[in-house]
């Protein structure tokens, strides 16, 4: 009642796209100037917020997208400028401010959606859902999205022993390079989606 093949592909496939190790500092940065115990709350709500808007749209995806007239390309769009948007935010060093800080909950936006929960995660599920035509092959995909969301949760919670090696000096530093890898992220996110648009007319 599993398919090893269908689940190490999927797992790879959203290992690449969600990008673990990449997240690490980009999550460093949102979260740079809150309690520890703050901290690893935030990188749970981010992996349950990801889980979450992953599973509907592995189970509802077509209907949704249908539903409110969106194409695959636009969401990649949209999710590009909100990351380039949060990029800036970082690179300019916007997010040192408490108003920016304190008080949102990055955890939901930008992190848990489009961050990790982003199209090509969504695209990816909802196509790998839509092709499991077996229980074993449902049981492999369902299984592959919850292990990457393990990985991802162990990425983040562990990262924060980083912080007490780089000190306030690195985070900074960090927080600079997390903007711009985000802002190369998002531009390249932009592009996939435009040139989706381009192939589709």
């Amino acid at each position: 009642m599993f398919d090893i093949a269908v689940f190490g592909s999927l797992f790879l496939t959203l290992f690449v796209i969600m990008d673990p190790p990449g997240i690490t500092p980009i999550f460093l940065a949102l979260t740079a100037g809150r309690p520890s115990k703050v901290q690893k709350r935030m990188a749970l709500q981010a992996v349950c917020v990801a889980g979450g808007v992953i599973a509907v749209f592995g189970v509802l995806g077509h209907q949704i997208l249908n539903y409110l007239h969106v194409s695959v390309p636009a969401l990649m769009i949209a999710g590009g400028l909100l990351l380039l948007l949060i990029a800036l935010d970082l690179l300019t060093g916007k997010t040192d401010e408490p108003k920016q800080t304190k008080d949102v909950n990055v955890a939901l936006v930008p992190l848990g959606m489009p961050l990790l929960a982003g199209p090509g995660a969504i695209v990816s599920v909802i196509l790998a859902v839509q092709k499991a035509d077996s229980v074993a092959t449902q049981v492999s995909v369902w299984s592959a999205i919850l292990a990457i969301h393990v990985v991802l949760w162990l990425v983040m919670r562990y990262s924060l022993l980083i912080i007490r090696v780089i000190k306030d000096g690195g985070v900074v530093l960090v927080t600079r390079l997390a903007g711009m890898m985000l802002s190369a992220i998002a531009v390249q996110q932009i592009i996939n989606g435009i040139t989706q648009v381009i192939r589709g007319s």
